[in-house]
C-alpha cells in the first residue's frame, strides 16, 4: 500500500513533536493512565515539570493530534490519542513485517516485560 506524500509529512510532524524527552515522557505518562487522562497538575507533579513549560509542551502534542484535552471546569485533562498513535506505529510498521521479515508480526504486536 503506497503512503500519501500528505501522511508522511503528517507522521513526521507527529514524529517531530514527540522529538523532545518531556514530549515522549508526556506521552509514556499518558498511556499509563488511558483512557482516562490526567489534569495538567498531575502530569507536572508526576513528571516535575513547570506548569510553563507543560502547557508548552502539552499544546505541541496536542496540534498534533497525539493527545486529546477535554475541560472539566477549571481544569484541563489531557489523554493519550491511542487512534493517532496506532497510525503511526502501523505507519512506521507498515513494510516490515510484509516485504523483507525484518521484524516478526508477534514483536510489534505484543510488548515485553522489562
Amino acid at each position: 500500500m503506497a503512503t500519501r506524500d500528505e501522511d508522511i509529512t503528517r507522521f513526521a510532524d507527529m514524529l517531530s513533536a514527540m522529538g523532545t524527552e518531556p514530549r515522549l515522557r508526556i506521552v509514556r505518562l499518558l498511556l499509563t493512565a488511558h483512557p482516562v487522562g490526567m489534569v495538567v497538575g498531575e502530569i507536572g507533579d508526576e513528571l516535575s515539570i513547570p506548569n510553563s513549560t507543560l502547557s508548552h509542551h502539552l499544546e505541541k502534542l496536542k496540534n498534533e493530534s497525539l493527545v486529546t484535552v477535554t475541560r472539566e471546569g477549571t481544569f484541563l485533562r489531557y489523554a493519550a490519542n491511542h487512534e493517532a498513535l496506532q497510525e503511526l506505529l502501523a505507519f512506521l510498521y507498515d513494510e516490515c513485517c510484509t516485504r523483507n521479515q525484518v521484524v516478526e508480526p508477534k514483536k510489534v504486536t505484543c510488548c515485553q516485560a522489562r
